[in-house]
């Protein structure tokens, strides 16, 4: 077996998001990608794979017309487990422009059903400010993979759509941070998912931030399937606050951080 496989994606105008960027959430769709190309060389397609841990840190801005090779890493698997390491790079650069490790549980291909039994639970969850911020969320058929349950690149579409409803509920939208001259860029996603999530459940997002530091804090979100708040899947991600002309971090303005105190741990 190879030691890797490698996959190149074209960067188009549709992926890209305001900033000119490749959005966050299609690093994760190559990903997909070539995770399922990687396993069908490797001889195991019989067994699909539900993502349980994902950790992607993203290292510098991929633009439209860039070409990505991704690199996916033969897979370490083992009693229904399959752990990969990922690069992302431009053609012609030895210098990666993400990163990501991947862990996955079977599923098997006719009743969908996980192989392996999922942990019992997380590591504890810190207790969410009394500002945490909120959204529901339907699961609709464009939200599923082809194991039938919502796809990496959907979660993170959800958190996306919460990210965005908590700056507005807050007081500072895209267009007013923009009008001051900055924006919030992210560089880490880290996800963990407990149980899928299935077509038609009803989701709730809720979202808080802890960690503040000069230039950059975590975010927290978590979702839970409705009406019985089971958690399905927690997601951390670091945002840093950079200068729209320069591109460079700023310290995150003083004012942010007042309205965002109701929403903020420590």
């Amino acid at each position: 077996m190879p030691p890797f496989h490698i996959r190149a994606f074209r960067v188009r105008q549709y992926e890209c998001d305001a900033y000119g960027h490749l959005n966050n959430i299609n690093y994760v769709r190559y990903l997909q990608e070539a995770i399922g190309e990687a396993t069908a060389a490797s001889g195991i397609a019989a067994v699909a794979w539900q993502t349980r841990r994902l950790d992607i840190e993203y290292i510098r801005p991929v633009r439209y017309g860039d070409t990505v090779e991704l690199q996916v890493s033969a897979p370490d698997a083992g009693a229904g487990r399959m752990r990969r390491s990922c690069v992302y790079r431009l053609t012609g650069s030895s210098d990666p422009v993400a990163q990501a490790a991947v862990e996955a549980d079977g599923v098997d291909a006719v009743s969908r059903e996980h192989i392996v039994t999922p942990d019992a639970h997380f590591e504890s969850i810190a207790a969410p400010p009394p500002g945490v911020f909120s959204l529901r969320r339907r699961v609709g058929w464009s939200d599923l993979d082809m194991t039938r349950r919502v796809s990496d690149a959907a979660l993170l579409e959800f958190v996306e759509a919460c990210s965005f409803g908590v700056i507005a509920a807050f007081g500072w939208p895209a267009a007013r941070m923009a009008a001051h001259g900055f924006a919030i860029i992210l560089r880490r996603h880290q996800i963990e998912s407990l149980l899928p999530a299935a077509l038609d459940d009803e989701l709730e997002i809720a979202t808080w931030a802890s960690d503040v530091k000069r230039v950059s804090s975590t975010r927290h979100y978590t979702i839970r399937r409705m009406p019985d708040g089971a958690l399905l899947s927690r997601v951390d991600t670091l945002g840093v606050w950079v200068d729209l002309a320069s591109g460079r971090p700023i310290r995150i303005p003083a004012d942010f951080l007042a309205d965002f105190a109701p929403n903020l741990v420590g």
